[in-house]
């Protein structure tokens, strides 16, 4: 399925915005997703030392994972380590070896999207895996790199013009008093040298996308306002704003770095009025790409690969694939990734199957947060009528008016404003599901596993 395909109907975004799902629905549907994501991301998973074979007439996006950061965020739960520079050109040694244990398997892949940590700790070492993956992979026609704006305007960093298609900077806030609370004002500077770098990024590569956050406590409705005001000054191509995720990790680690999860996040936050001011700041400009995604057209890539994509590949520690319905998840610890690959094994360690019925619940759930459901795709790829197999679920989308039909297709569900209300929450809820995953896995690591 396209990106044009997957993007939100146009003529949505040209009318004013109005969330009417009452709260009380809103936190039910959260305890439920709860109760799903304990149910199904819980690491219940088998020893696993390969991958299957690609299938035949099947697309794949390749993700790859670099877990090294200068710096810890306070509010960041992905898989990372304080950056060590032998240990980082050590590891990409070893990434660079899997992508060609992949290419002997004999994968191909139309995208690359590179994720972190801090993707660009060593930018050498990133071009040339990349120029690497472009080789062994001729398929790919766009590259995607998550950043930060520390390096954005370095000498280095041109080593990384032309060869990628879409930056996407973590800003979260321009907000002073947001960036000083979360760590971010001593390690990236003041808003306005920020904006500046971001300026400069904006003309050097062909999609520039920024990252921001809601949901701080002291993001008042104008501080979130102001924030996409910015935004819409600065003009990038795409912007993703997600709501804060306090998982149990990211609690543990708050209170390490001495900030508690009160002043973390806002705990009166009303996420229906901050959601539906975004809508509405946003429309018009930019055109609906997922729940939370935005872009200048629709004809583009976004944040949310998991979307874009049935089956990815997950190269690099702490990464995690998802093929053929199985998901596979990659050696957390550096070392064992690296003893893996020096024995021509690649990282992965363990497997999970997945129910016909939980596979369905959760392309449902990528449907929603992508902002149409097919009930085509469900019986082509899966046998399978989306109003049988999943009742309970596309009545409650109907009853909170969450879908309308496509004028062009009648196979196709487009959701209304409630019904992306409904998806954030819900993709939410399931990364806060895996973060806690990631936590459960990175707990055994020992000192000489890091």
């Amino acid at each position: 399925m396209s990106i044009a395909e997957r993007a939100i109907n146009n003529a949505a975004i040209n009318k004013a915005a109005e969330i009417t799902t009452p709260n009380w629905m809103l936190r039910g549907m959260e305890g439920l997703m709860k109760h799903y994501t304990k149910r199904h991301l819980c690491m219940d998973t088998r020893s696993c030392e390969s991958i299957p074979a690609p299938r035949e007439g099947h697309n794949y996006t390749l993700y790859i994972h670099i877990p090294f950061c200068h710096t810890l965020c306070s509010f960041c739960t992905f898989h990372r380590f304080l950056f060590k520079e032998e240990k980082a050109r050590a590891y990409f040694k070893a990434l660079r070896q899997e992508m060609h244990m992949a290419k002997t398997l004999g994968y191909d892949f139309h995208e690359l999207y590179v994720g972190g940590g801090t993707t660009t700790v060593l930018v050498d070492e990133l071009a040339k895996t990349i120029e690497l993956a472009k080789t062994l992979f001729p398929s790919i026609k766009e590259v995607s790199v998550e950043s930060d704006p520390l390096h954005l305007t370095s000498m280095e960093f041109t080593q990384l013009h032309g060869l990628v298609d879409r930056l996407s900077v973590g800003v979260q806030s321009f907000d002073r008093g947001i960036l000083e609370k979360t760590d971010r004002l001593k390690k990236f500077g003041e808003p306005e040298v920020v904006f500046e770098k971001l300026a400069r990024a904006n003309e050097n590569f062909p999609i520039l996308n920024c990252d921001m956050i809601f949901g701080f406590e002291g993001q008042t409705p104008e501080v979130l306002a102001n924030d996409i005001a910015t935004l819409k000054k600065l003009g990038p191509r795409q912007i993703t704003t997600y709501p804060l995720m306090v998982s149990d990790l990211t609690k543990r680690h708050a209170q390490t770095k001495g900030v508690t999860k009160a002043q973390l996040a806002n705990q009166n936050q009303d996420i229906r009025s901050d959601y539906e001011l975004i809508l509405n700041e946003l429309r018009g400009e930019y055109e609906q790409l997922t729940a939370w995604s935005f872009g200048k057209s629709s004809e583009e890539a976004f944040d949310e690969y998991v979307v874009n994509c049935d089956d990815y590949l997950g190269l690099g520690s702490g990464s995690f694939s998802f093929l053929h319905d199985n998901l596979y998840v990659n050696s957390f610890s550096l070392r064992r990734y690296q003893e893996k690959i020096e024995n021509g094994l690649m990282g992965v360690e363990a497997t999970k199957a997945y129910s016909k019925h939980a596979t369905l619940q959760y392309r449902f759930l990528l449907s929603v947060f992508g902002g149409r459901l097919n009930k085509q795709y469900f019986k082509e790829k899966y046998d399978s009528n989306v109003y049988t197999s999943l009742t309970k679920e596309m009545a409650f989308m109907h009853g909170i008016g969450g879908f309308e039909k496509d004028a062009n297709n009648p196979d196709v569900l487009q959701a209304t404003p409630n019904g992306l209300m409904m998806g954030l929450m819900m993709m939410k809820n399931f990364y806060t599901g895996m973060d806690n995953v990631r936590a459960e896995l990175r707990r055994p690591l020992k000192k000489e596993d890091m």
